[in-house]
């Protein structure tokens, strides 16, 4: 299948690891020049590998955000971001929390959001076309006590993600969020360190074990997603044989979540 995406642009928030570096090297393949912006230093050097441009950017900087969007000589046709992080902490019951333990968690997961959202739609209104794909979770969907600033801040993410496609439509640009479900990312693995860490020793299980356990009794496939299942699904609302869909909250998460 043509995708139609060869000689675009795309610009992939949060790229230099996990889902997001799956995201920058599925739109690659396609055809796309495609630009990372990462929060570690090395993020050039790791683009480079990878056949793209890229730069070192704190989303939660918008004076760094507009320097950044500065070098996009040719414009945005793709957003994805993927940008986000976890507490640290295992947050169930809730109260194993302080309020200090959210801030961040919302400083980056939407404020960040809201900046990169922010920088990026101007560009695309003045081109009259664009599309954006934001990696919530289903975290966001079910209330998930792993970790609640994260859970709440991917339900943010998703009312927003709506709010601007609504808002964006009848300029050409359209906007979805992808939901993954257990995948294997430096992320994933810090919630099982916060939740190994809270446990008697009896009760301890390796990151293979924990892992294999929860896609045992939450997963009705059976199976981790990789995160180059989320970018197939990315990289295709990106196109234009997905021209009709925006906003959607699409969940590749093996049959986890299922809304009757």
């Amino acid at each position: 299948m043509d995708l139609k995406l060869d000689n675009s642009t795309a610009l992939i928030v949060g790229g230099a690891s996990g889902i997001g570096l799956a995201c920058a090297r599925a739109f690659r393949d396609e055809g796309c020049r495609v630009t990372i912006w990462d929060i570690s230093e090395d993020t050039p050097e790791r683009a480079a590998a990878e056949q793209c441009s890229g730069a070192a950017v704190d989303i939660c900087d918008r004076g760094v955000l507009a320097a950044a969007l500065e070098t996009m000589a040719d414009g945005i046709d793709h957003l994805v971001h993927a940008a986000a992080i976890g507490s640290g902490q295992f947050g169930f019951p809730f109260t194993n929390l302080d309020p200090e333990h959210w801030q961040r968690v919302l400083d980056v997961n939407i404020s960040g959001m809201v900046n990169v959202a922010h920088a990026v739609t101007p560009v695309m209104l003045e081109a009259g076309q664009g599309t954006m794909v934001f990696v919530a979770s289903v975290a966001g969907q079910i209330g998930s006590p792993t970790d609640p600033p994260y859970s709440a801040s991917k339900a943010a993410n998703i009312n927003f993600a709506q709010v601007m496609a609504k808002d964006l439509a009848s300029s050409g640009i359209r906007v979805n969020t992808v939901c993954p479900g257990m995948v294997k990312t430096p992320l994933n693995r810090s919630v099982w360190q916060s939740w190994n860490d809270r446990q008697p020793e009896s009760e301890k299980l390796t990151y293979d074990q924990w892992a294999d356990e929860k896609i045992g009794q939450l997963v009705p496939l059976g199976e981790w997603q990789e995160p180059e299942d989320i970018a197939d699904t990315i990289v295709f609302l990106s196109s234009e044989r997905a021209r009709q869909i925006t906003g959607q909250t699409i969940n590749v998460d093996g049959g986890y979540v299922m809304h009757w």
